[in-house]
C-alpha cells in the first residue's frame, strides 16, 4: 500500500504519490475512465489538475460524480488578475461538476512581474481567498518550475501563508548547488510551517530533442526502465513528508505506482549515477540555459 501522511495543516492524510491529471489532457472519456479506477485501486486519494492542462477537467468529471467524497481534489489557475482568476476557477467548477475544489494552486509563478501582479492589489490572490471564504475552495498554493521555484515559493510563503507548494524535485536538479540550497530551505520552511511539499519530475528523464523518436505523452522524456523508476521514486520518497506527483506520460503510471507502493528504500548514489549514465538523465532546468517549460 502506498503510505499516506498528512497533507499540510489541511487535515486530510494523501497518498504520497498525487495522481497527475494532466495525465488525462487528451484522452478519451473511456481509457480515462479506466485509468482513474486503476488509480482508485491503487489508493491514490489525491488528484490534481489544472485549468490549463487540455480537458483533463472534463475527463475526470464522471469520476467525480461518483467519487468526489473519496478523493482530495486539487486544480490550477495560470491567470494572475483577480477577474481573471475568478472566471478560471469558476470555469473549472463547470468543467469538473463540483461545487468546491479542496485545493486550488496559482500555477508556475515564477516570474518576477507575475508574482507582482499575481500577489499584489487586484491579484490573482485576492479572487483565490474570497472564493476561500465563499466555500468554493478549501486551500490556497502556488506551483513553480524552473529553477527559481524553490527561491520563489519561500518568498511567497513570506508575504502569504500558502497551504501548499509544488517544486521539482529528482537527483539531477539536486545536483545543482544553488538549487540544491534553495530546496532545502524551502523544505526547512515546510516542515516549521505546516505547508505541503509537492514534488514534480520525479522520473524524468531529458528533454526531448529533434531526433527523438516515437510518441510524446508527456512534454519531457521520462525513464521508462523500471528498475530506473523504482530508484527514481524512491529517491523521492526516501525524503520525510513530501509528495510525488506522478507523470503526465500516463503508460509509465502503473510503475510509478507500483515503486509507490513497496517498501522504500533510498537509492545509493552509486546507483543513481548509473542509471544517469545509462538513461542520459539531465536535468531539465538550468539556469541561464532551459528554464522555460
Amino acid at each position: 500500500m502506498i503510505e499516506r501522511i498528512p497533507f499540510g495543516r489541511t487535515g486530510h492524510h494523501s497518498t504520497r504519490v498525487l495522481f497527475g491529471a494532466a495525465a488525462l489532457a487528451s484522452m478519451r472519456q473511456e481509457r480515462a475512465d479506466a485509468l482513474l479506477e486503476q488509480v482508485r485501486a491503487a489508493g491514490v486519494d489525491h488528484v490534481d489538475t489544472a485549468a490549463s492542462y487540455g480537458d483533463a477537467e472534463l475527463r475526470l468529471a464522471p469520476f467525480l460524480s461518483r467519487r468526489r467524497a473519496e478523493v482530495f481534489l486539487a486544480t490550477k489557475t495560470g491567470q494572475r488578475t483577480a477577474d481573471g482568476a475568478r472566471a478560471e476557477l469558476e470555469r473549472s467548477l463547470e468543467r469538473m461538476g463540483v461545487e468546491q475544489v479542496d485545493l486550488i494552486q496559482l500555477h508556475n509563478l515564477v516570474d518576477e512581474d507575475e508574482w507582482q501582479t499575481a500577489l499584489g492589489p487586484g491579484g490573482a490572490l485576492e479572487a483565490l481567498v474570497r472564493a476561500r471564504d465563499e466555500g468554493l475552495v478549501r486551500f490556497l498554493g502556488v506551483t513553480g518550475h524552473g529553477t527559481q521555484a524553490p527561491a520563489m515559493h519561500l518568498h511567497a510563503l513570506e508575504r502569504f501563508p500558502f497551504d501548499s507548494v509544488l517544486a521539482p524535485y529528482n537527483r539531477a536538479m539536486m545536483a545543482q548547488p544553488e538549487y540544491a540550497a534553495d530546496f532545502e530551505r524551502l523544505d526547512a520552511a515546510c516542515r516549521a510551517r505546516g505547508v505541503a511539499l509537492q514534488t514534480i519530475k520525479s522520473v524524468a528523464r531529458r528533454r526531448w530533442r529533434d531526433e527523438d523518436t516515437g510518441k510524446r505523452f508527456s512534454w519531457y522524456m521520462p525513464l521508462r526502465d523500471r528498475n530506473a523508476i523504482r530508484r527514481a521514486v524512491h529517491y523521492v520518497l526516501a525524503r520525510p513528508g513530501v509528495f510525488l506527483n506522478s507523470s503526465s506520460d500516463a503508460t509509465i503510471l502503473p510503475l510509478i505506482l507500483e515503486a509507490a507502493s513497496l517498501p522504500v528504500v533510498a537509492p545509493s548514489d552509486e546507483e543513481l549515477a548509473r542509471d544517469a549514465a545509462d538513461f542520459g538523465v539531465e536535468p531539465l532546468f538550468v539556469h541561464g540555459v532551459s528554464d522555460a517549460i
